[in-house]
């Protein structure tokens, strides 16, 4: 056989391997189903009122809320690093993910609902009561740690369900699509209710429907999550050798995708805004103001999942990338623009058009604003694979998201030295604000953060892991895990013949 015939045959062989592992669906009916519920479970909650509660609720004064911030930002660096570490040195016979989201779910739901139960303990006392700020500080280093475990044992358990990237993307979107229709009801029951209250339609103390809403969603989504880490299985395999720290450290500096990534968000943490709530509630007096302006949006979010594998065939990872990340910054211009006219950023009849007009155009590239950053995080993780033969699914998570919280616990320090400087009154509800804090609130959450925002572009222009190599990337690491399960194959057999002869 000549070279130019042995050639022919291989890249034959080479695309029957990578049509048979395209076409192979590893994830069935049943654990489909649990991944969604533990997609739900991620934003079935009433986290998004979280500030409001702190700050009008508990009554955590502002300034100590920026020393809480800027504490829990260097401790959440510190112990992600730990904690990563011992996660990609996990090896059981369970998986090197598993374990750890079993063993968080009962505790962390424990500590949501402690959260949520703090104006039972310290309802009254005031901003800058000692035991209450003491616990407080020590609750959120407890729940920060016990919230980065998760979340470095979730990042991995993601990425490794399935070796199929076809696959891999189905559930993404799957995922995305059904639990849109699920996730966001406690957000929106929560809005209707707090503005029921605000305007004395219901009678019920604030503390008690905030107490309510987060303890039940957090019961709930917690029993999404177990069921979740329960059922599902790891299916990419781990060298039977662990890394060094050592080692995986220098993995992170030849991965390309994930540097341009991690400089990207490095960039994007820049972004600082005092948070649309407090706009929403203390100057529009209107908590569901996101549900009524997302009211068309909600029609064209699961049609743009649709057109997400032709957009994949059709534009770039990089295009893609830029497109769905900033559209919505380009939109909240023109929000900016509208509302600074003749004071219309006060008038519901103003805003709500111009914030639904910009909901709904956003909502058009919703599917791939989600699943895009979803395929590319598990990617960078695969290419590390690719470049250095092992897999270190927590230290890269880790990575990638330490520079960004480096800066957000500088923003999240500012933001509440921001809404005091802009003489934020706590507790004083709507009507309650001045009418230069009330214009500080809604440029503060509109123009402000897309100024801030704006040179996370820049890292996104230089992304090119797409077409001919990420197929050669993905064929390649089809072959080499093969290769590993049979060895893994040989080693527990040998392990077993060992046993039974001792």
């Amino acid at each position: 056989m000549d070279t130019n015939t042995a050639a022919v045959v291989e890249t034959e062989q080479n695309e029957v391997v990578s049509a048979a592992h395209k076409d192979r669906r590893y994830v069935g009916t049943k654990e489909t189903v649990v991944y969604i519920l533990y997609d739900i479970a991620q934003s079935f909650n009433i986290n998004k009122y979280n500030d409001i509660f702190v700050t009008d609720i508990i009554k955590i004064g502002l300034k100590f809320q920026s020393v809480v911030s800027f504490v829990i930002g260097i401790w959440d660096m510190i112990n992600d690093l730990f904690l990563a570490a011992i996660v990609d040195k996990t090896r059981t016979r369970w998986g090197k993910f598993k374990p750890w989201l079993v063993i968080y779910g009962i505790p962390g739901v424990a500590l949501s609902l402690l959260f949520w139960a703090m104006p039972l303990m310290f309802g009254g006392r005031g901003s800058y009561d000692i035991g209450k700020l003491t616990f407080y500080l020590i609750f959120q280093l407890i729940n920060n740690l016990a919230g980065s475990l998760s979340a470095i044992a979730r990042t991995g358990m993601l990425a490794t369900i399935t070796p199929n990237i076809i696959d891999r993307t189905r559930l993404i979107t799957e995922a995305n699509l059904l639990s849109g229709f699920v996730e966001k009801a406690p957000e929106i029951i929560m809005g209707l209710l707090i503005d029921l209250v605000n305007h004395g339609k219901l009678k019920i103390k604030m503390p008690t429907l905030y107490m309510s809403g987060g303890m039940m969603t957090s019961i709930v989504s917690g029993l999404f999550a177990l069921i979740f880490a329960l059922i599902a299985k790891e299916r990419v395999s781990q060298t039977v050798d662990k890394p060094s720290i050592k080692e995986s450290f220098k993995s992170i500096f030849t991965n390309k995708p994930l540097l341009l990534i991690t400089l990207s968000e490095f960039l994007g943490a820049f972004s600082i805004g005092s948070g649309i709530n407090y706009y929403y509630i203390n100057v529009l007096g209107l908590a569901t103001m996101s549900t009524i302006v997302g009211i068309p949006g909600a029609i064209v979010s699961p049609i743009s999942y649709s057109y997400v594998p032709w957009a994949r065939s059709k534009f770039s990872t990089k295009t893609l990338w830029i497109f769905g990340s900033h559209i919505s910054d380009f939109l909240m211009v023109g929000v900016f623009a509208v509302g600074s006219i003749n004071k219309n950023y006060k008038k519901l009849g103003a805003m709500i058009p111009a914030f639904m007009l910009r909901e709904t155009i956003w909502m058009f590239f919703w599917g791939i604003r989600s699943v895009i950053p979803e395929e590319m995080r598990n990617e960078a993780i695969d290419y590390g694979e690719w470049k250095n033969g092992y897999r270190n699914e927590g230290l890269t998570g880790v990575a990638k998201d330490l520079p960004k919280k480096l800066i957000n616990t500088f923003g999240n320090t500012v933001k509440a030295l921001i809404l005091e400087k802009a003489g934020y009154v706590e507790g004083a509800g709507f009507g309650g604000q001045s009418e230069k804090t009330e214009y500080s609130l809604f440029w503060m959450c509109t123009i402000l953060p897309v100024i801030t925002g704006i040179l996370s572009i820049v890292p996104k222009l230089f992304y090119d892991l797409n077409g001919e190599k990420r197929d050669k990337m993905y064929l390649e690491l089809y072959e080499r895990r093969k290769a590993l399960a049979t060895q893994q194959d040989s080693f527990n057999s040998e392990d077993n013949n060992t046993q039974q002869e001792a």
